[in-house]
């Protein structure tokens, strides 16, 4: 191997490019050698892989099991949330608050809740006979216990300069049922058995009171809807894959019937399917549990394995038809499976940050963990089962057998004899081949496209100008996309969209918005109550607030009665023996710990009640509320937490949901900065950085305009985003980097040829796959149809429109290239003219 030195450059730079040529031409070398041997193995590699899919294939059937705890694969694994939830149950129990009006303020348990909501005009305080029907009737069930919470009347009109706000008329109200399950098995069973009655004889009351509307809701209804989805979508994915099928069969087809690969395409869909399945037995095996989330892996994985799929077929079709087909085999190995194994690489490292323990959010880190495993099936599958399958169509085209009929070709002097039809069926292109084409594979439909209209349509100067409009326009609503961004802590997002629970969830969001959840204020340490500094504190903390509180109502009965409590004695004295005793304070007893030390007994902790009022957005502004309340905590001296059970769910959830992307992203970004001097071409890597943050951008921004939040589904969508954009620039990149054209715009021809078929087959198969989608009536797979079409959208916006045009502006120059072809040219004559002169007799030989 021998390297010229430019003029001008370092001995450092020759190291370097020394170096990345090495370890490019061992990879190939490595890759090539796997190929023959693959070649060479055939059966082998075929019977493996189908070995390994039926075994864990059946495991898949057998472990099988759905994931019932919706709180801990979608709320942040860890949050001060959960702590001041352990705390507040420590010290209040749910049992001790069972007559209370403020019994949700514990996770529940079992429950069922209603919301009756009268007609457009009506007025649901006049139906109360109905509405003590439906009661009695809940009340009939076994095990039940009532919990009437204060502000569940919805759609509130209160009379007109009322001093004391009386209620003139109601729109709806809510109804709320716990049972007593006291953490037993058995107990549980007979909960879950009353939530289910308790559903139907709602629907059952709702034929018979037409004039109401009923919206039940219990505490099973969130993860059934959960998994309802999966059950809507599976349909949908047979269709989907069909569609892929169907798509990957007719690009891999030709009018050439020995050239033609249809089968291919096929065997290649159906090698990304049975990687799948063993990935899932792989998953089941080790105790893992399906959850709605998953969905998307499949799709997921068919970008994925589709492009090293059309990658090997396009590296056939660039292989020379003389030689042996192993040696063929090899060199699309020695083509193709560097640049694969890089992307592949990127894939794991993304979906393997994703997993770490950083990440705080179960679903995310139990779809990373299933990703990787794909990944890593996918790629030994492809280079196994789908090379095998390669060896045997290329031995079928080397000893010229029909692609689909499997039959031998005819002689071209047979055909000429037989019908049109049957010479366009029999057709092996050698009437198309003329001594000008050397290869007949220029044909293929996509190819031929790009290369006689596409190609020289895109890089036209007078198109270049609107491409440039294009992508001010691309970045403009981008940009203002990532300046809307918003959180997705609203569990419907992730619920089947016909659900009971989202539609309960939008009546209560429209006629329940406006105050925010019932807040719970806990004082967890001694305090002196009858101090006038502390009741102050108090007051203070509680300013804005809606309260219910005994500290209030023992003030105002302190008032009332002219009675003078200002020592510690005294207020606690008159607090247990007269304020309590009232049989209308007598429900405050729950919310006060009283502790005795020989005859003096003290108060340890005590809670109250807050409702903020708010406007439509509840969610948000009730995690703006935690946000204010937290740190006012640390810096008084009353010490307490605040706590409702949806702070579970909201609780730093907008950084628990982007920290896997940024993970993902800076993961990628330091593995191209690091092999910045060890690729084929440092300004590939720049390049490719460029275009993955501009198709990132593009994504999140427009999924934003999209009405899409910042939930764990579209997080995952973001850090596949990352690679499926590396998966389809990085072989156009690279290949331009390395041309040796006179000229950049001839350079991006030949990279598009070279690459172009394989990106618009598998982005085309990939888009076609998503349209079942939009027919799941789901948020969650509407939510993964729009990331995903965004995703591959955006993709081949930059590859087909936006680098072709920008790469012709831009470094590297091809200049020193077209001086080189010069330079050899020049010699090359001189060398000429030196043998006409020595050799005067034989000019005509030269």
């Amino acid at each position: 191997m021998c390297f010229l030195r430019r003029p001008g450059a370092s001995a450092g730079w020759i190291w370097w490019r020394m170096l990345r040529q090495v370890i490019h031409r061992g990879l190939q070398s490595f890759f090539y050698k796997l190929g023959l041997f693959v070649s060479r193995h055939p059966v082998f590699f075929l019977t493996v892989p189908a070995v390994l899919t039926i075994i864990f294939g059946f495991s898949l059937l057998n472990r099988f099991q759905p994931d019932t705890d919706l709180e801990s694969l979608v709320a942040p694994s860890h949050s001060l949330a959960k702590i001041e939830r352990s705390l507040a149950s420590s010290l209040f129990s749910l049992d001790q608050s069972k007559s209370q009006l403020y019994s949700d303020l514990h996770t529940p348990g079992r429950y069922g809740r209603v919301i009756l909501l009268s007609k457009p005009g009506g007025n649901i305080l006049h139906q109360a006979d109905v509405i003590l029907q439906i009661h009695r009737a809940v009340l009939e069930m076994k095990d039940g216990r009532s919990s009437f919470i204060g502000h569940q009347l919805g759609g509130v009109m209160e009379v007109p300069n009322s001093k004391d706000q009386r209620v003139k008329s109601a729109r709806a109200i809510q109804i709320t049922y716990y049972l007593q399950t006291y953490g037993s098995v058995t107990q549980d069973l007979i909960g879950e058995k009353w939530e289910s009655e308790f559903c139907k004889l709602m629907h059952k009351m709702q034929l018979d009171h037409q004039d109401l509307q009923l919206y039940s809701l219990a505490s099973f209804s969130l993860w059934k809807d959960f998994h309802q989805t999966s059950l809507l979508a599976r349909g949908k994915i047979l269709v989907s894959l069909m569609l892929i099928l169907l798509t990957a069969t007719l690009s891999s087809s030709m009018k050439d019937c020995l050239r033609s690969k249809p089968f291919l395409g096929l065997l290649g869909v159906l090698t990304i399917c049975i990687s799948s399945v063993t990935a899932a037995g792989i998953f089941f095996i080790t105790d893992g549990k399906y959850n709605s989330t998953l969905l998307g892996i499949p799709f997921f994985a068919m970008g994925h394995g589709t492009k090293g799929v059309f990658e090997l077929l396009s590296g056939w079709r660039r292989t020379r038809e003389n030689l042996p087909f192993k040696d063929r085999v090899a060199d699309a190995y020695s083509d193709v499976m560097v640049s694969y194994t890089m992307t592949s690489s990127l894939y794991f490292i993304a979906f393997g940050m994703g997993a770490s323990p950083f990440t705080n959010i179960e679903a995310v880190k139990v779809f990373c963990q299933n990703m990787c495993v794909s990944i890593l099936l996918n790629y030994f599958f492809i280079f196994s089962f789908f090379g095998s399958c390669l060896v045997f169509a290329g031995q079928l085209e080397q000893n010229r057998y029909h692609s689909i009929f499997c039959c031998k070709i005819p002689s071209a002097e047979y055909l000429d004899r037989k019908p049109v039809w049957f010479q366009t069926m029999m057709n092996d292109g050698h009437q198309h081949t003329s001594h000008h084409e050397t290869d007949p594979y220029q044909h293929h439909f996509i190819q031929h496209f790009l290369r006689e209209h596409y190609n020289e349509w895109i890089t036209n100067i007078y198109v270049k100008p609107f491409v440039v409009i294009l992508y001010l326009i691309y970045a403009s609503f981008s940009f203002m996309g990532c300046l809307q961004i918003n959180d997705g802590a609203n569990i419907i997002n992730l619920l089947a969209s016909e659900s009971p629970s989202v539609s309960y969830a939008l009546i209560q969001q429209k006629y329940f918005s406006n105050y925010s959840p019932v807040i719970g204020f806990y004082i967890y340490e001694p305090l002196e109550y009858w101090n006038g500094t502390v009741q102050e504190d108090l007051k203070t903390l509680s300013q804005g607030f809606n309260t219910v509180s005994w500290i209030e109502q023992y003030y105002q009965y302190l008032r009332a009665g002219n009675i003078s409590a200002t020592n510690k004695s005294d207020f606690i004295s008159i607090l247990q023996n007269s304020f309590l005793k009232k049989p209308e304070f007598q429900h405050f007893k729950n919310d006060i710990i009283f502790s005795k030390t020989g005859d003096e007994n003290n108060i340890i902790a005590s809670r109250l009640y807050l409702v903020a009022r708010t406007s439509e957005n509840t969610q948000r502004e009730a995690v703006e509320l935690l946000e204010k309340l937290r740190p006012l905590s640390l810096i008084q001296s009353i010490k307490f937490i605040v706590f409702n059970p949806t702070f579970v769910f909201m609780d730093h959830y907008s950084l628990s949901v982007t920290m896997p992307v940024l993970i993902s992203g800076f993961g990628i970004l330091l593995m191209l900065i690091l092999t910045f001097f060890l690729v084929i071409h440092p300004l590939g890597n720049f390049w490719l950085i460029l275009s993955v943050t501009s198709i990132e951008l593009g994504v999140l921004g427009l999924m934003t305009l999209w009405n899409v939040d910042m939930d764990c589904i579209s997080i995952l969508c973001l850090i596949y985003t990352l690679n499926f954009a590396i998966d389809h620039c990085a072989p156009l990149l690279y290949t331009f980097v390395l041309a040796t054209e006179h000229t950049r715009t001839q350079c991006i021809k030949n990279s598009l040829q070279e690459h172009g078929t394989a990106i618009l087959q598998n982005v085309s198969s990939f888009l076609i796959g998503l349209v079942p989608l939009l027919f799941v009536p789901s948020n969650l797979t509407f939510t993964l149809f729009k990331c995903l079409l965004l995703a591959g959208s955006c993709t081949l916006l930059h590859c087909f429109v936006i680098l072709p045009v920008f790469l012709t502006f831009f470094p590297p120059s091809k200049k020193h290239h077209k001086k080189k072809k010069r330079a050899k040219r020049k010699e090359r004559e001189e060398i000429e003219c030196i043998e006409i002169q020595e050799n005067p007799d034989h000019v005509t030989a030269v």
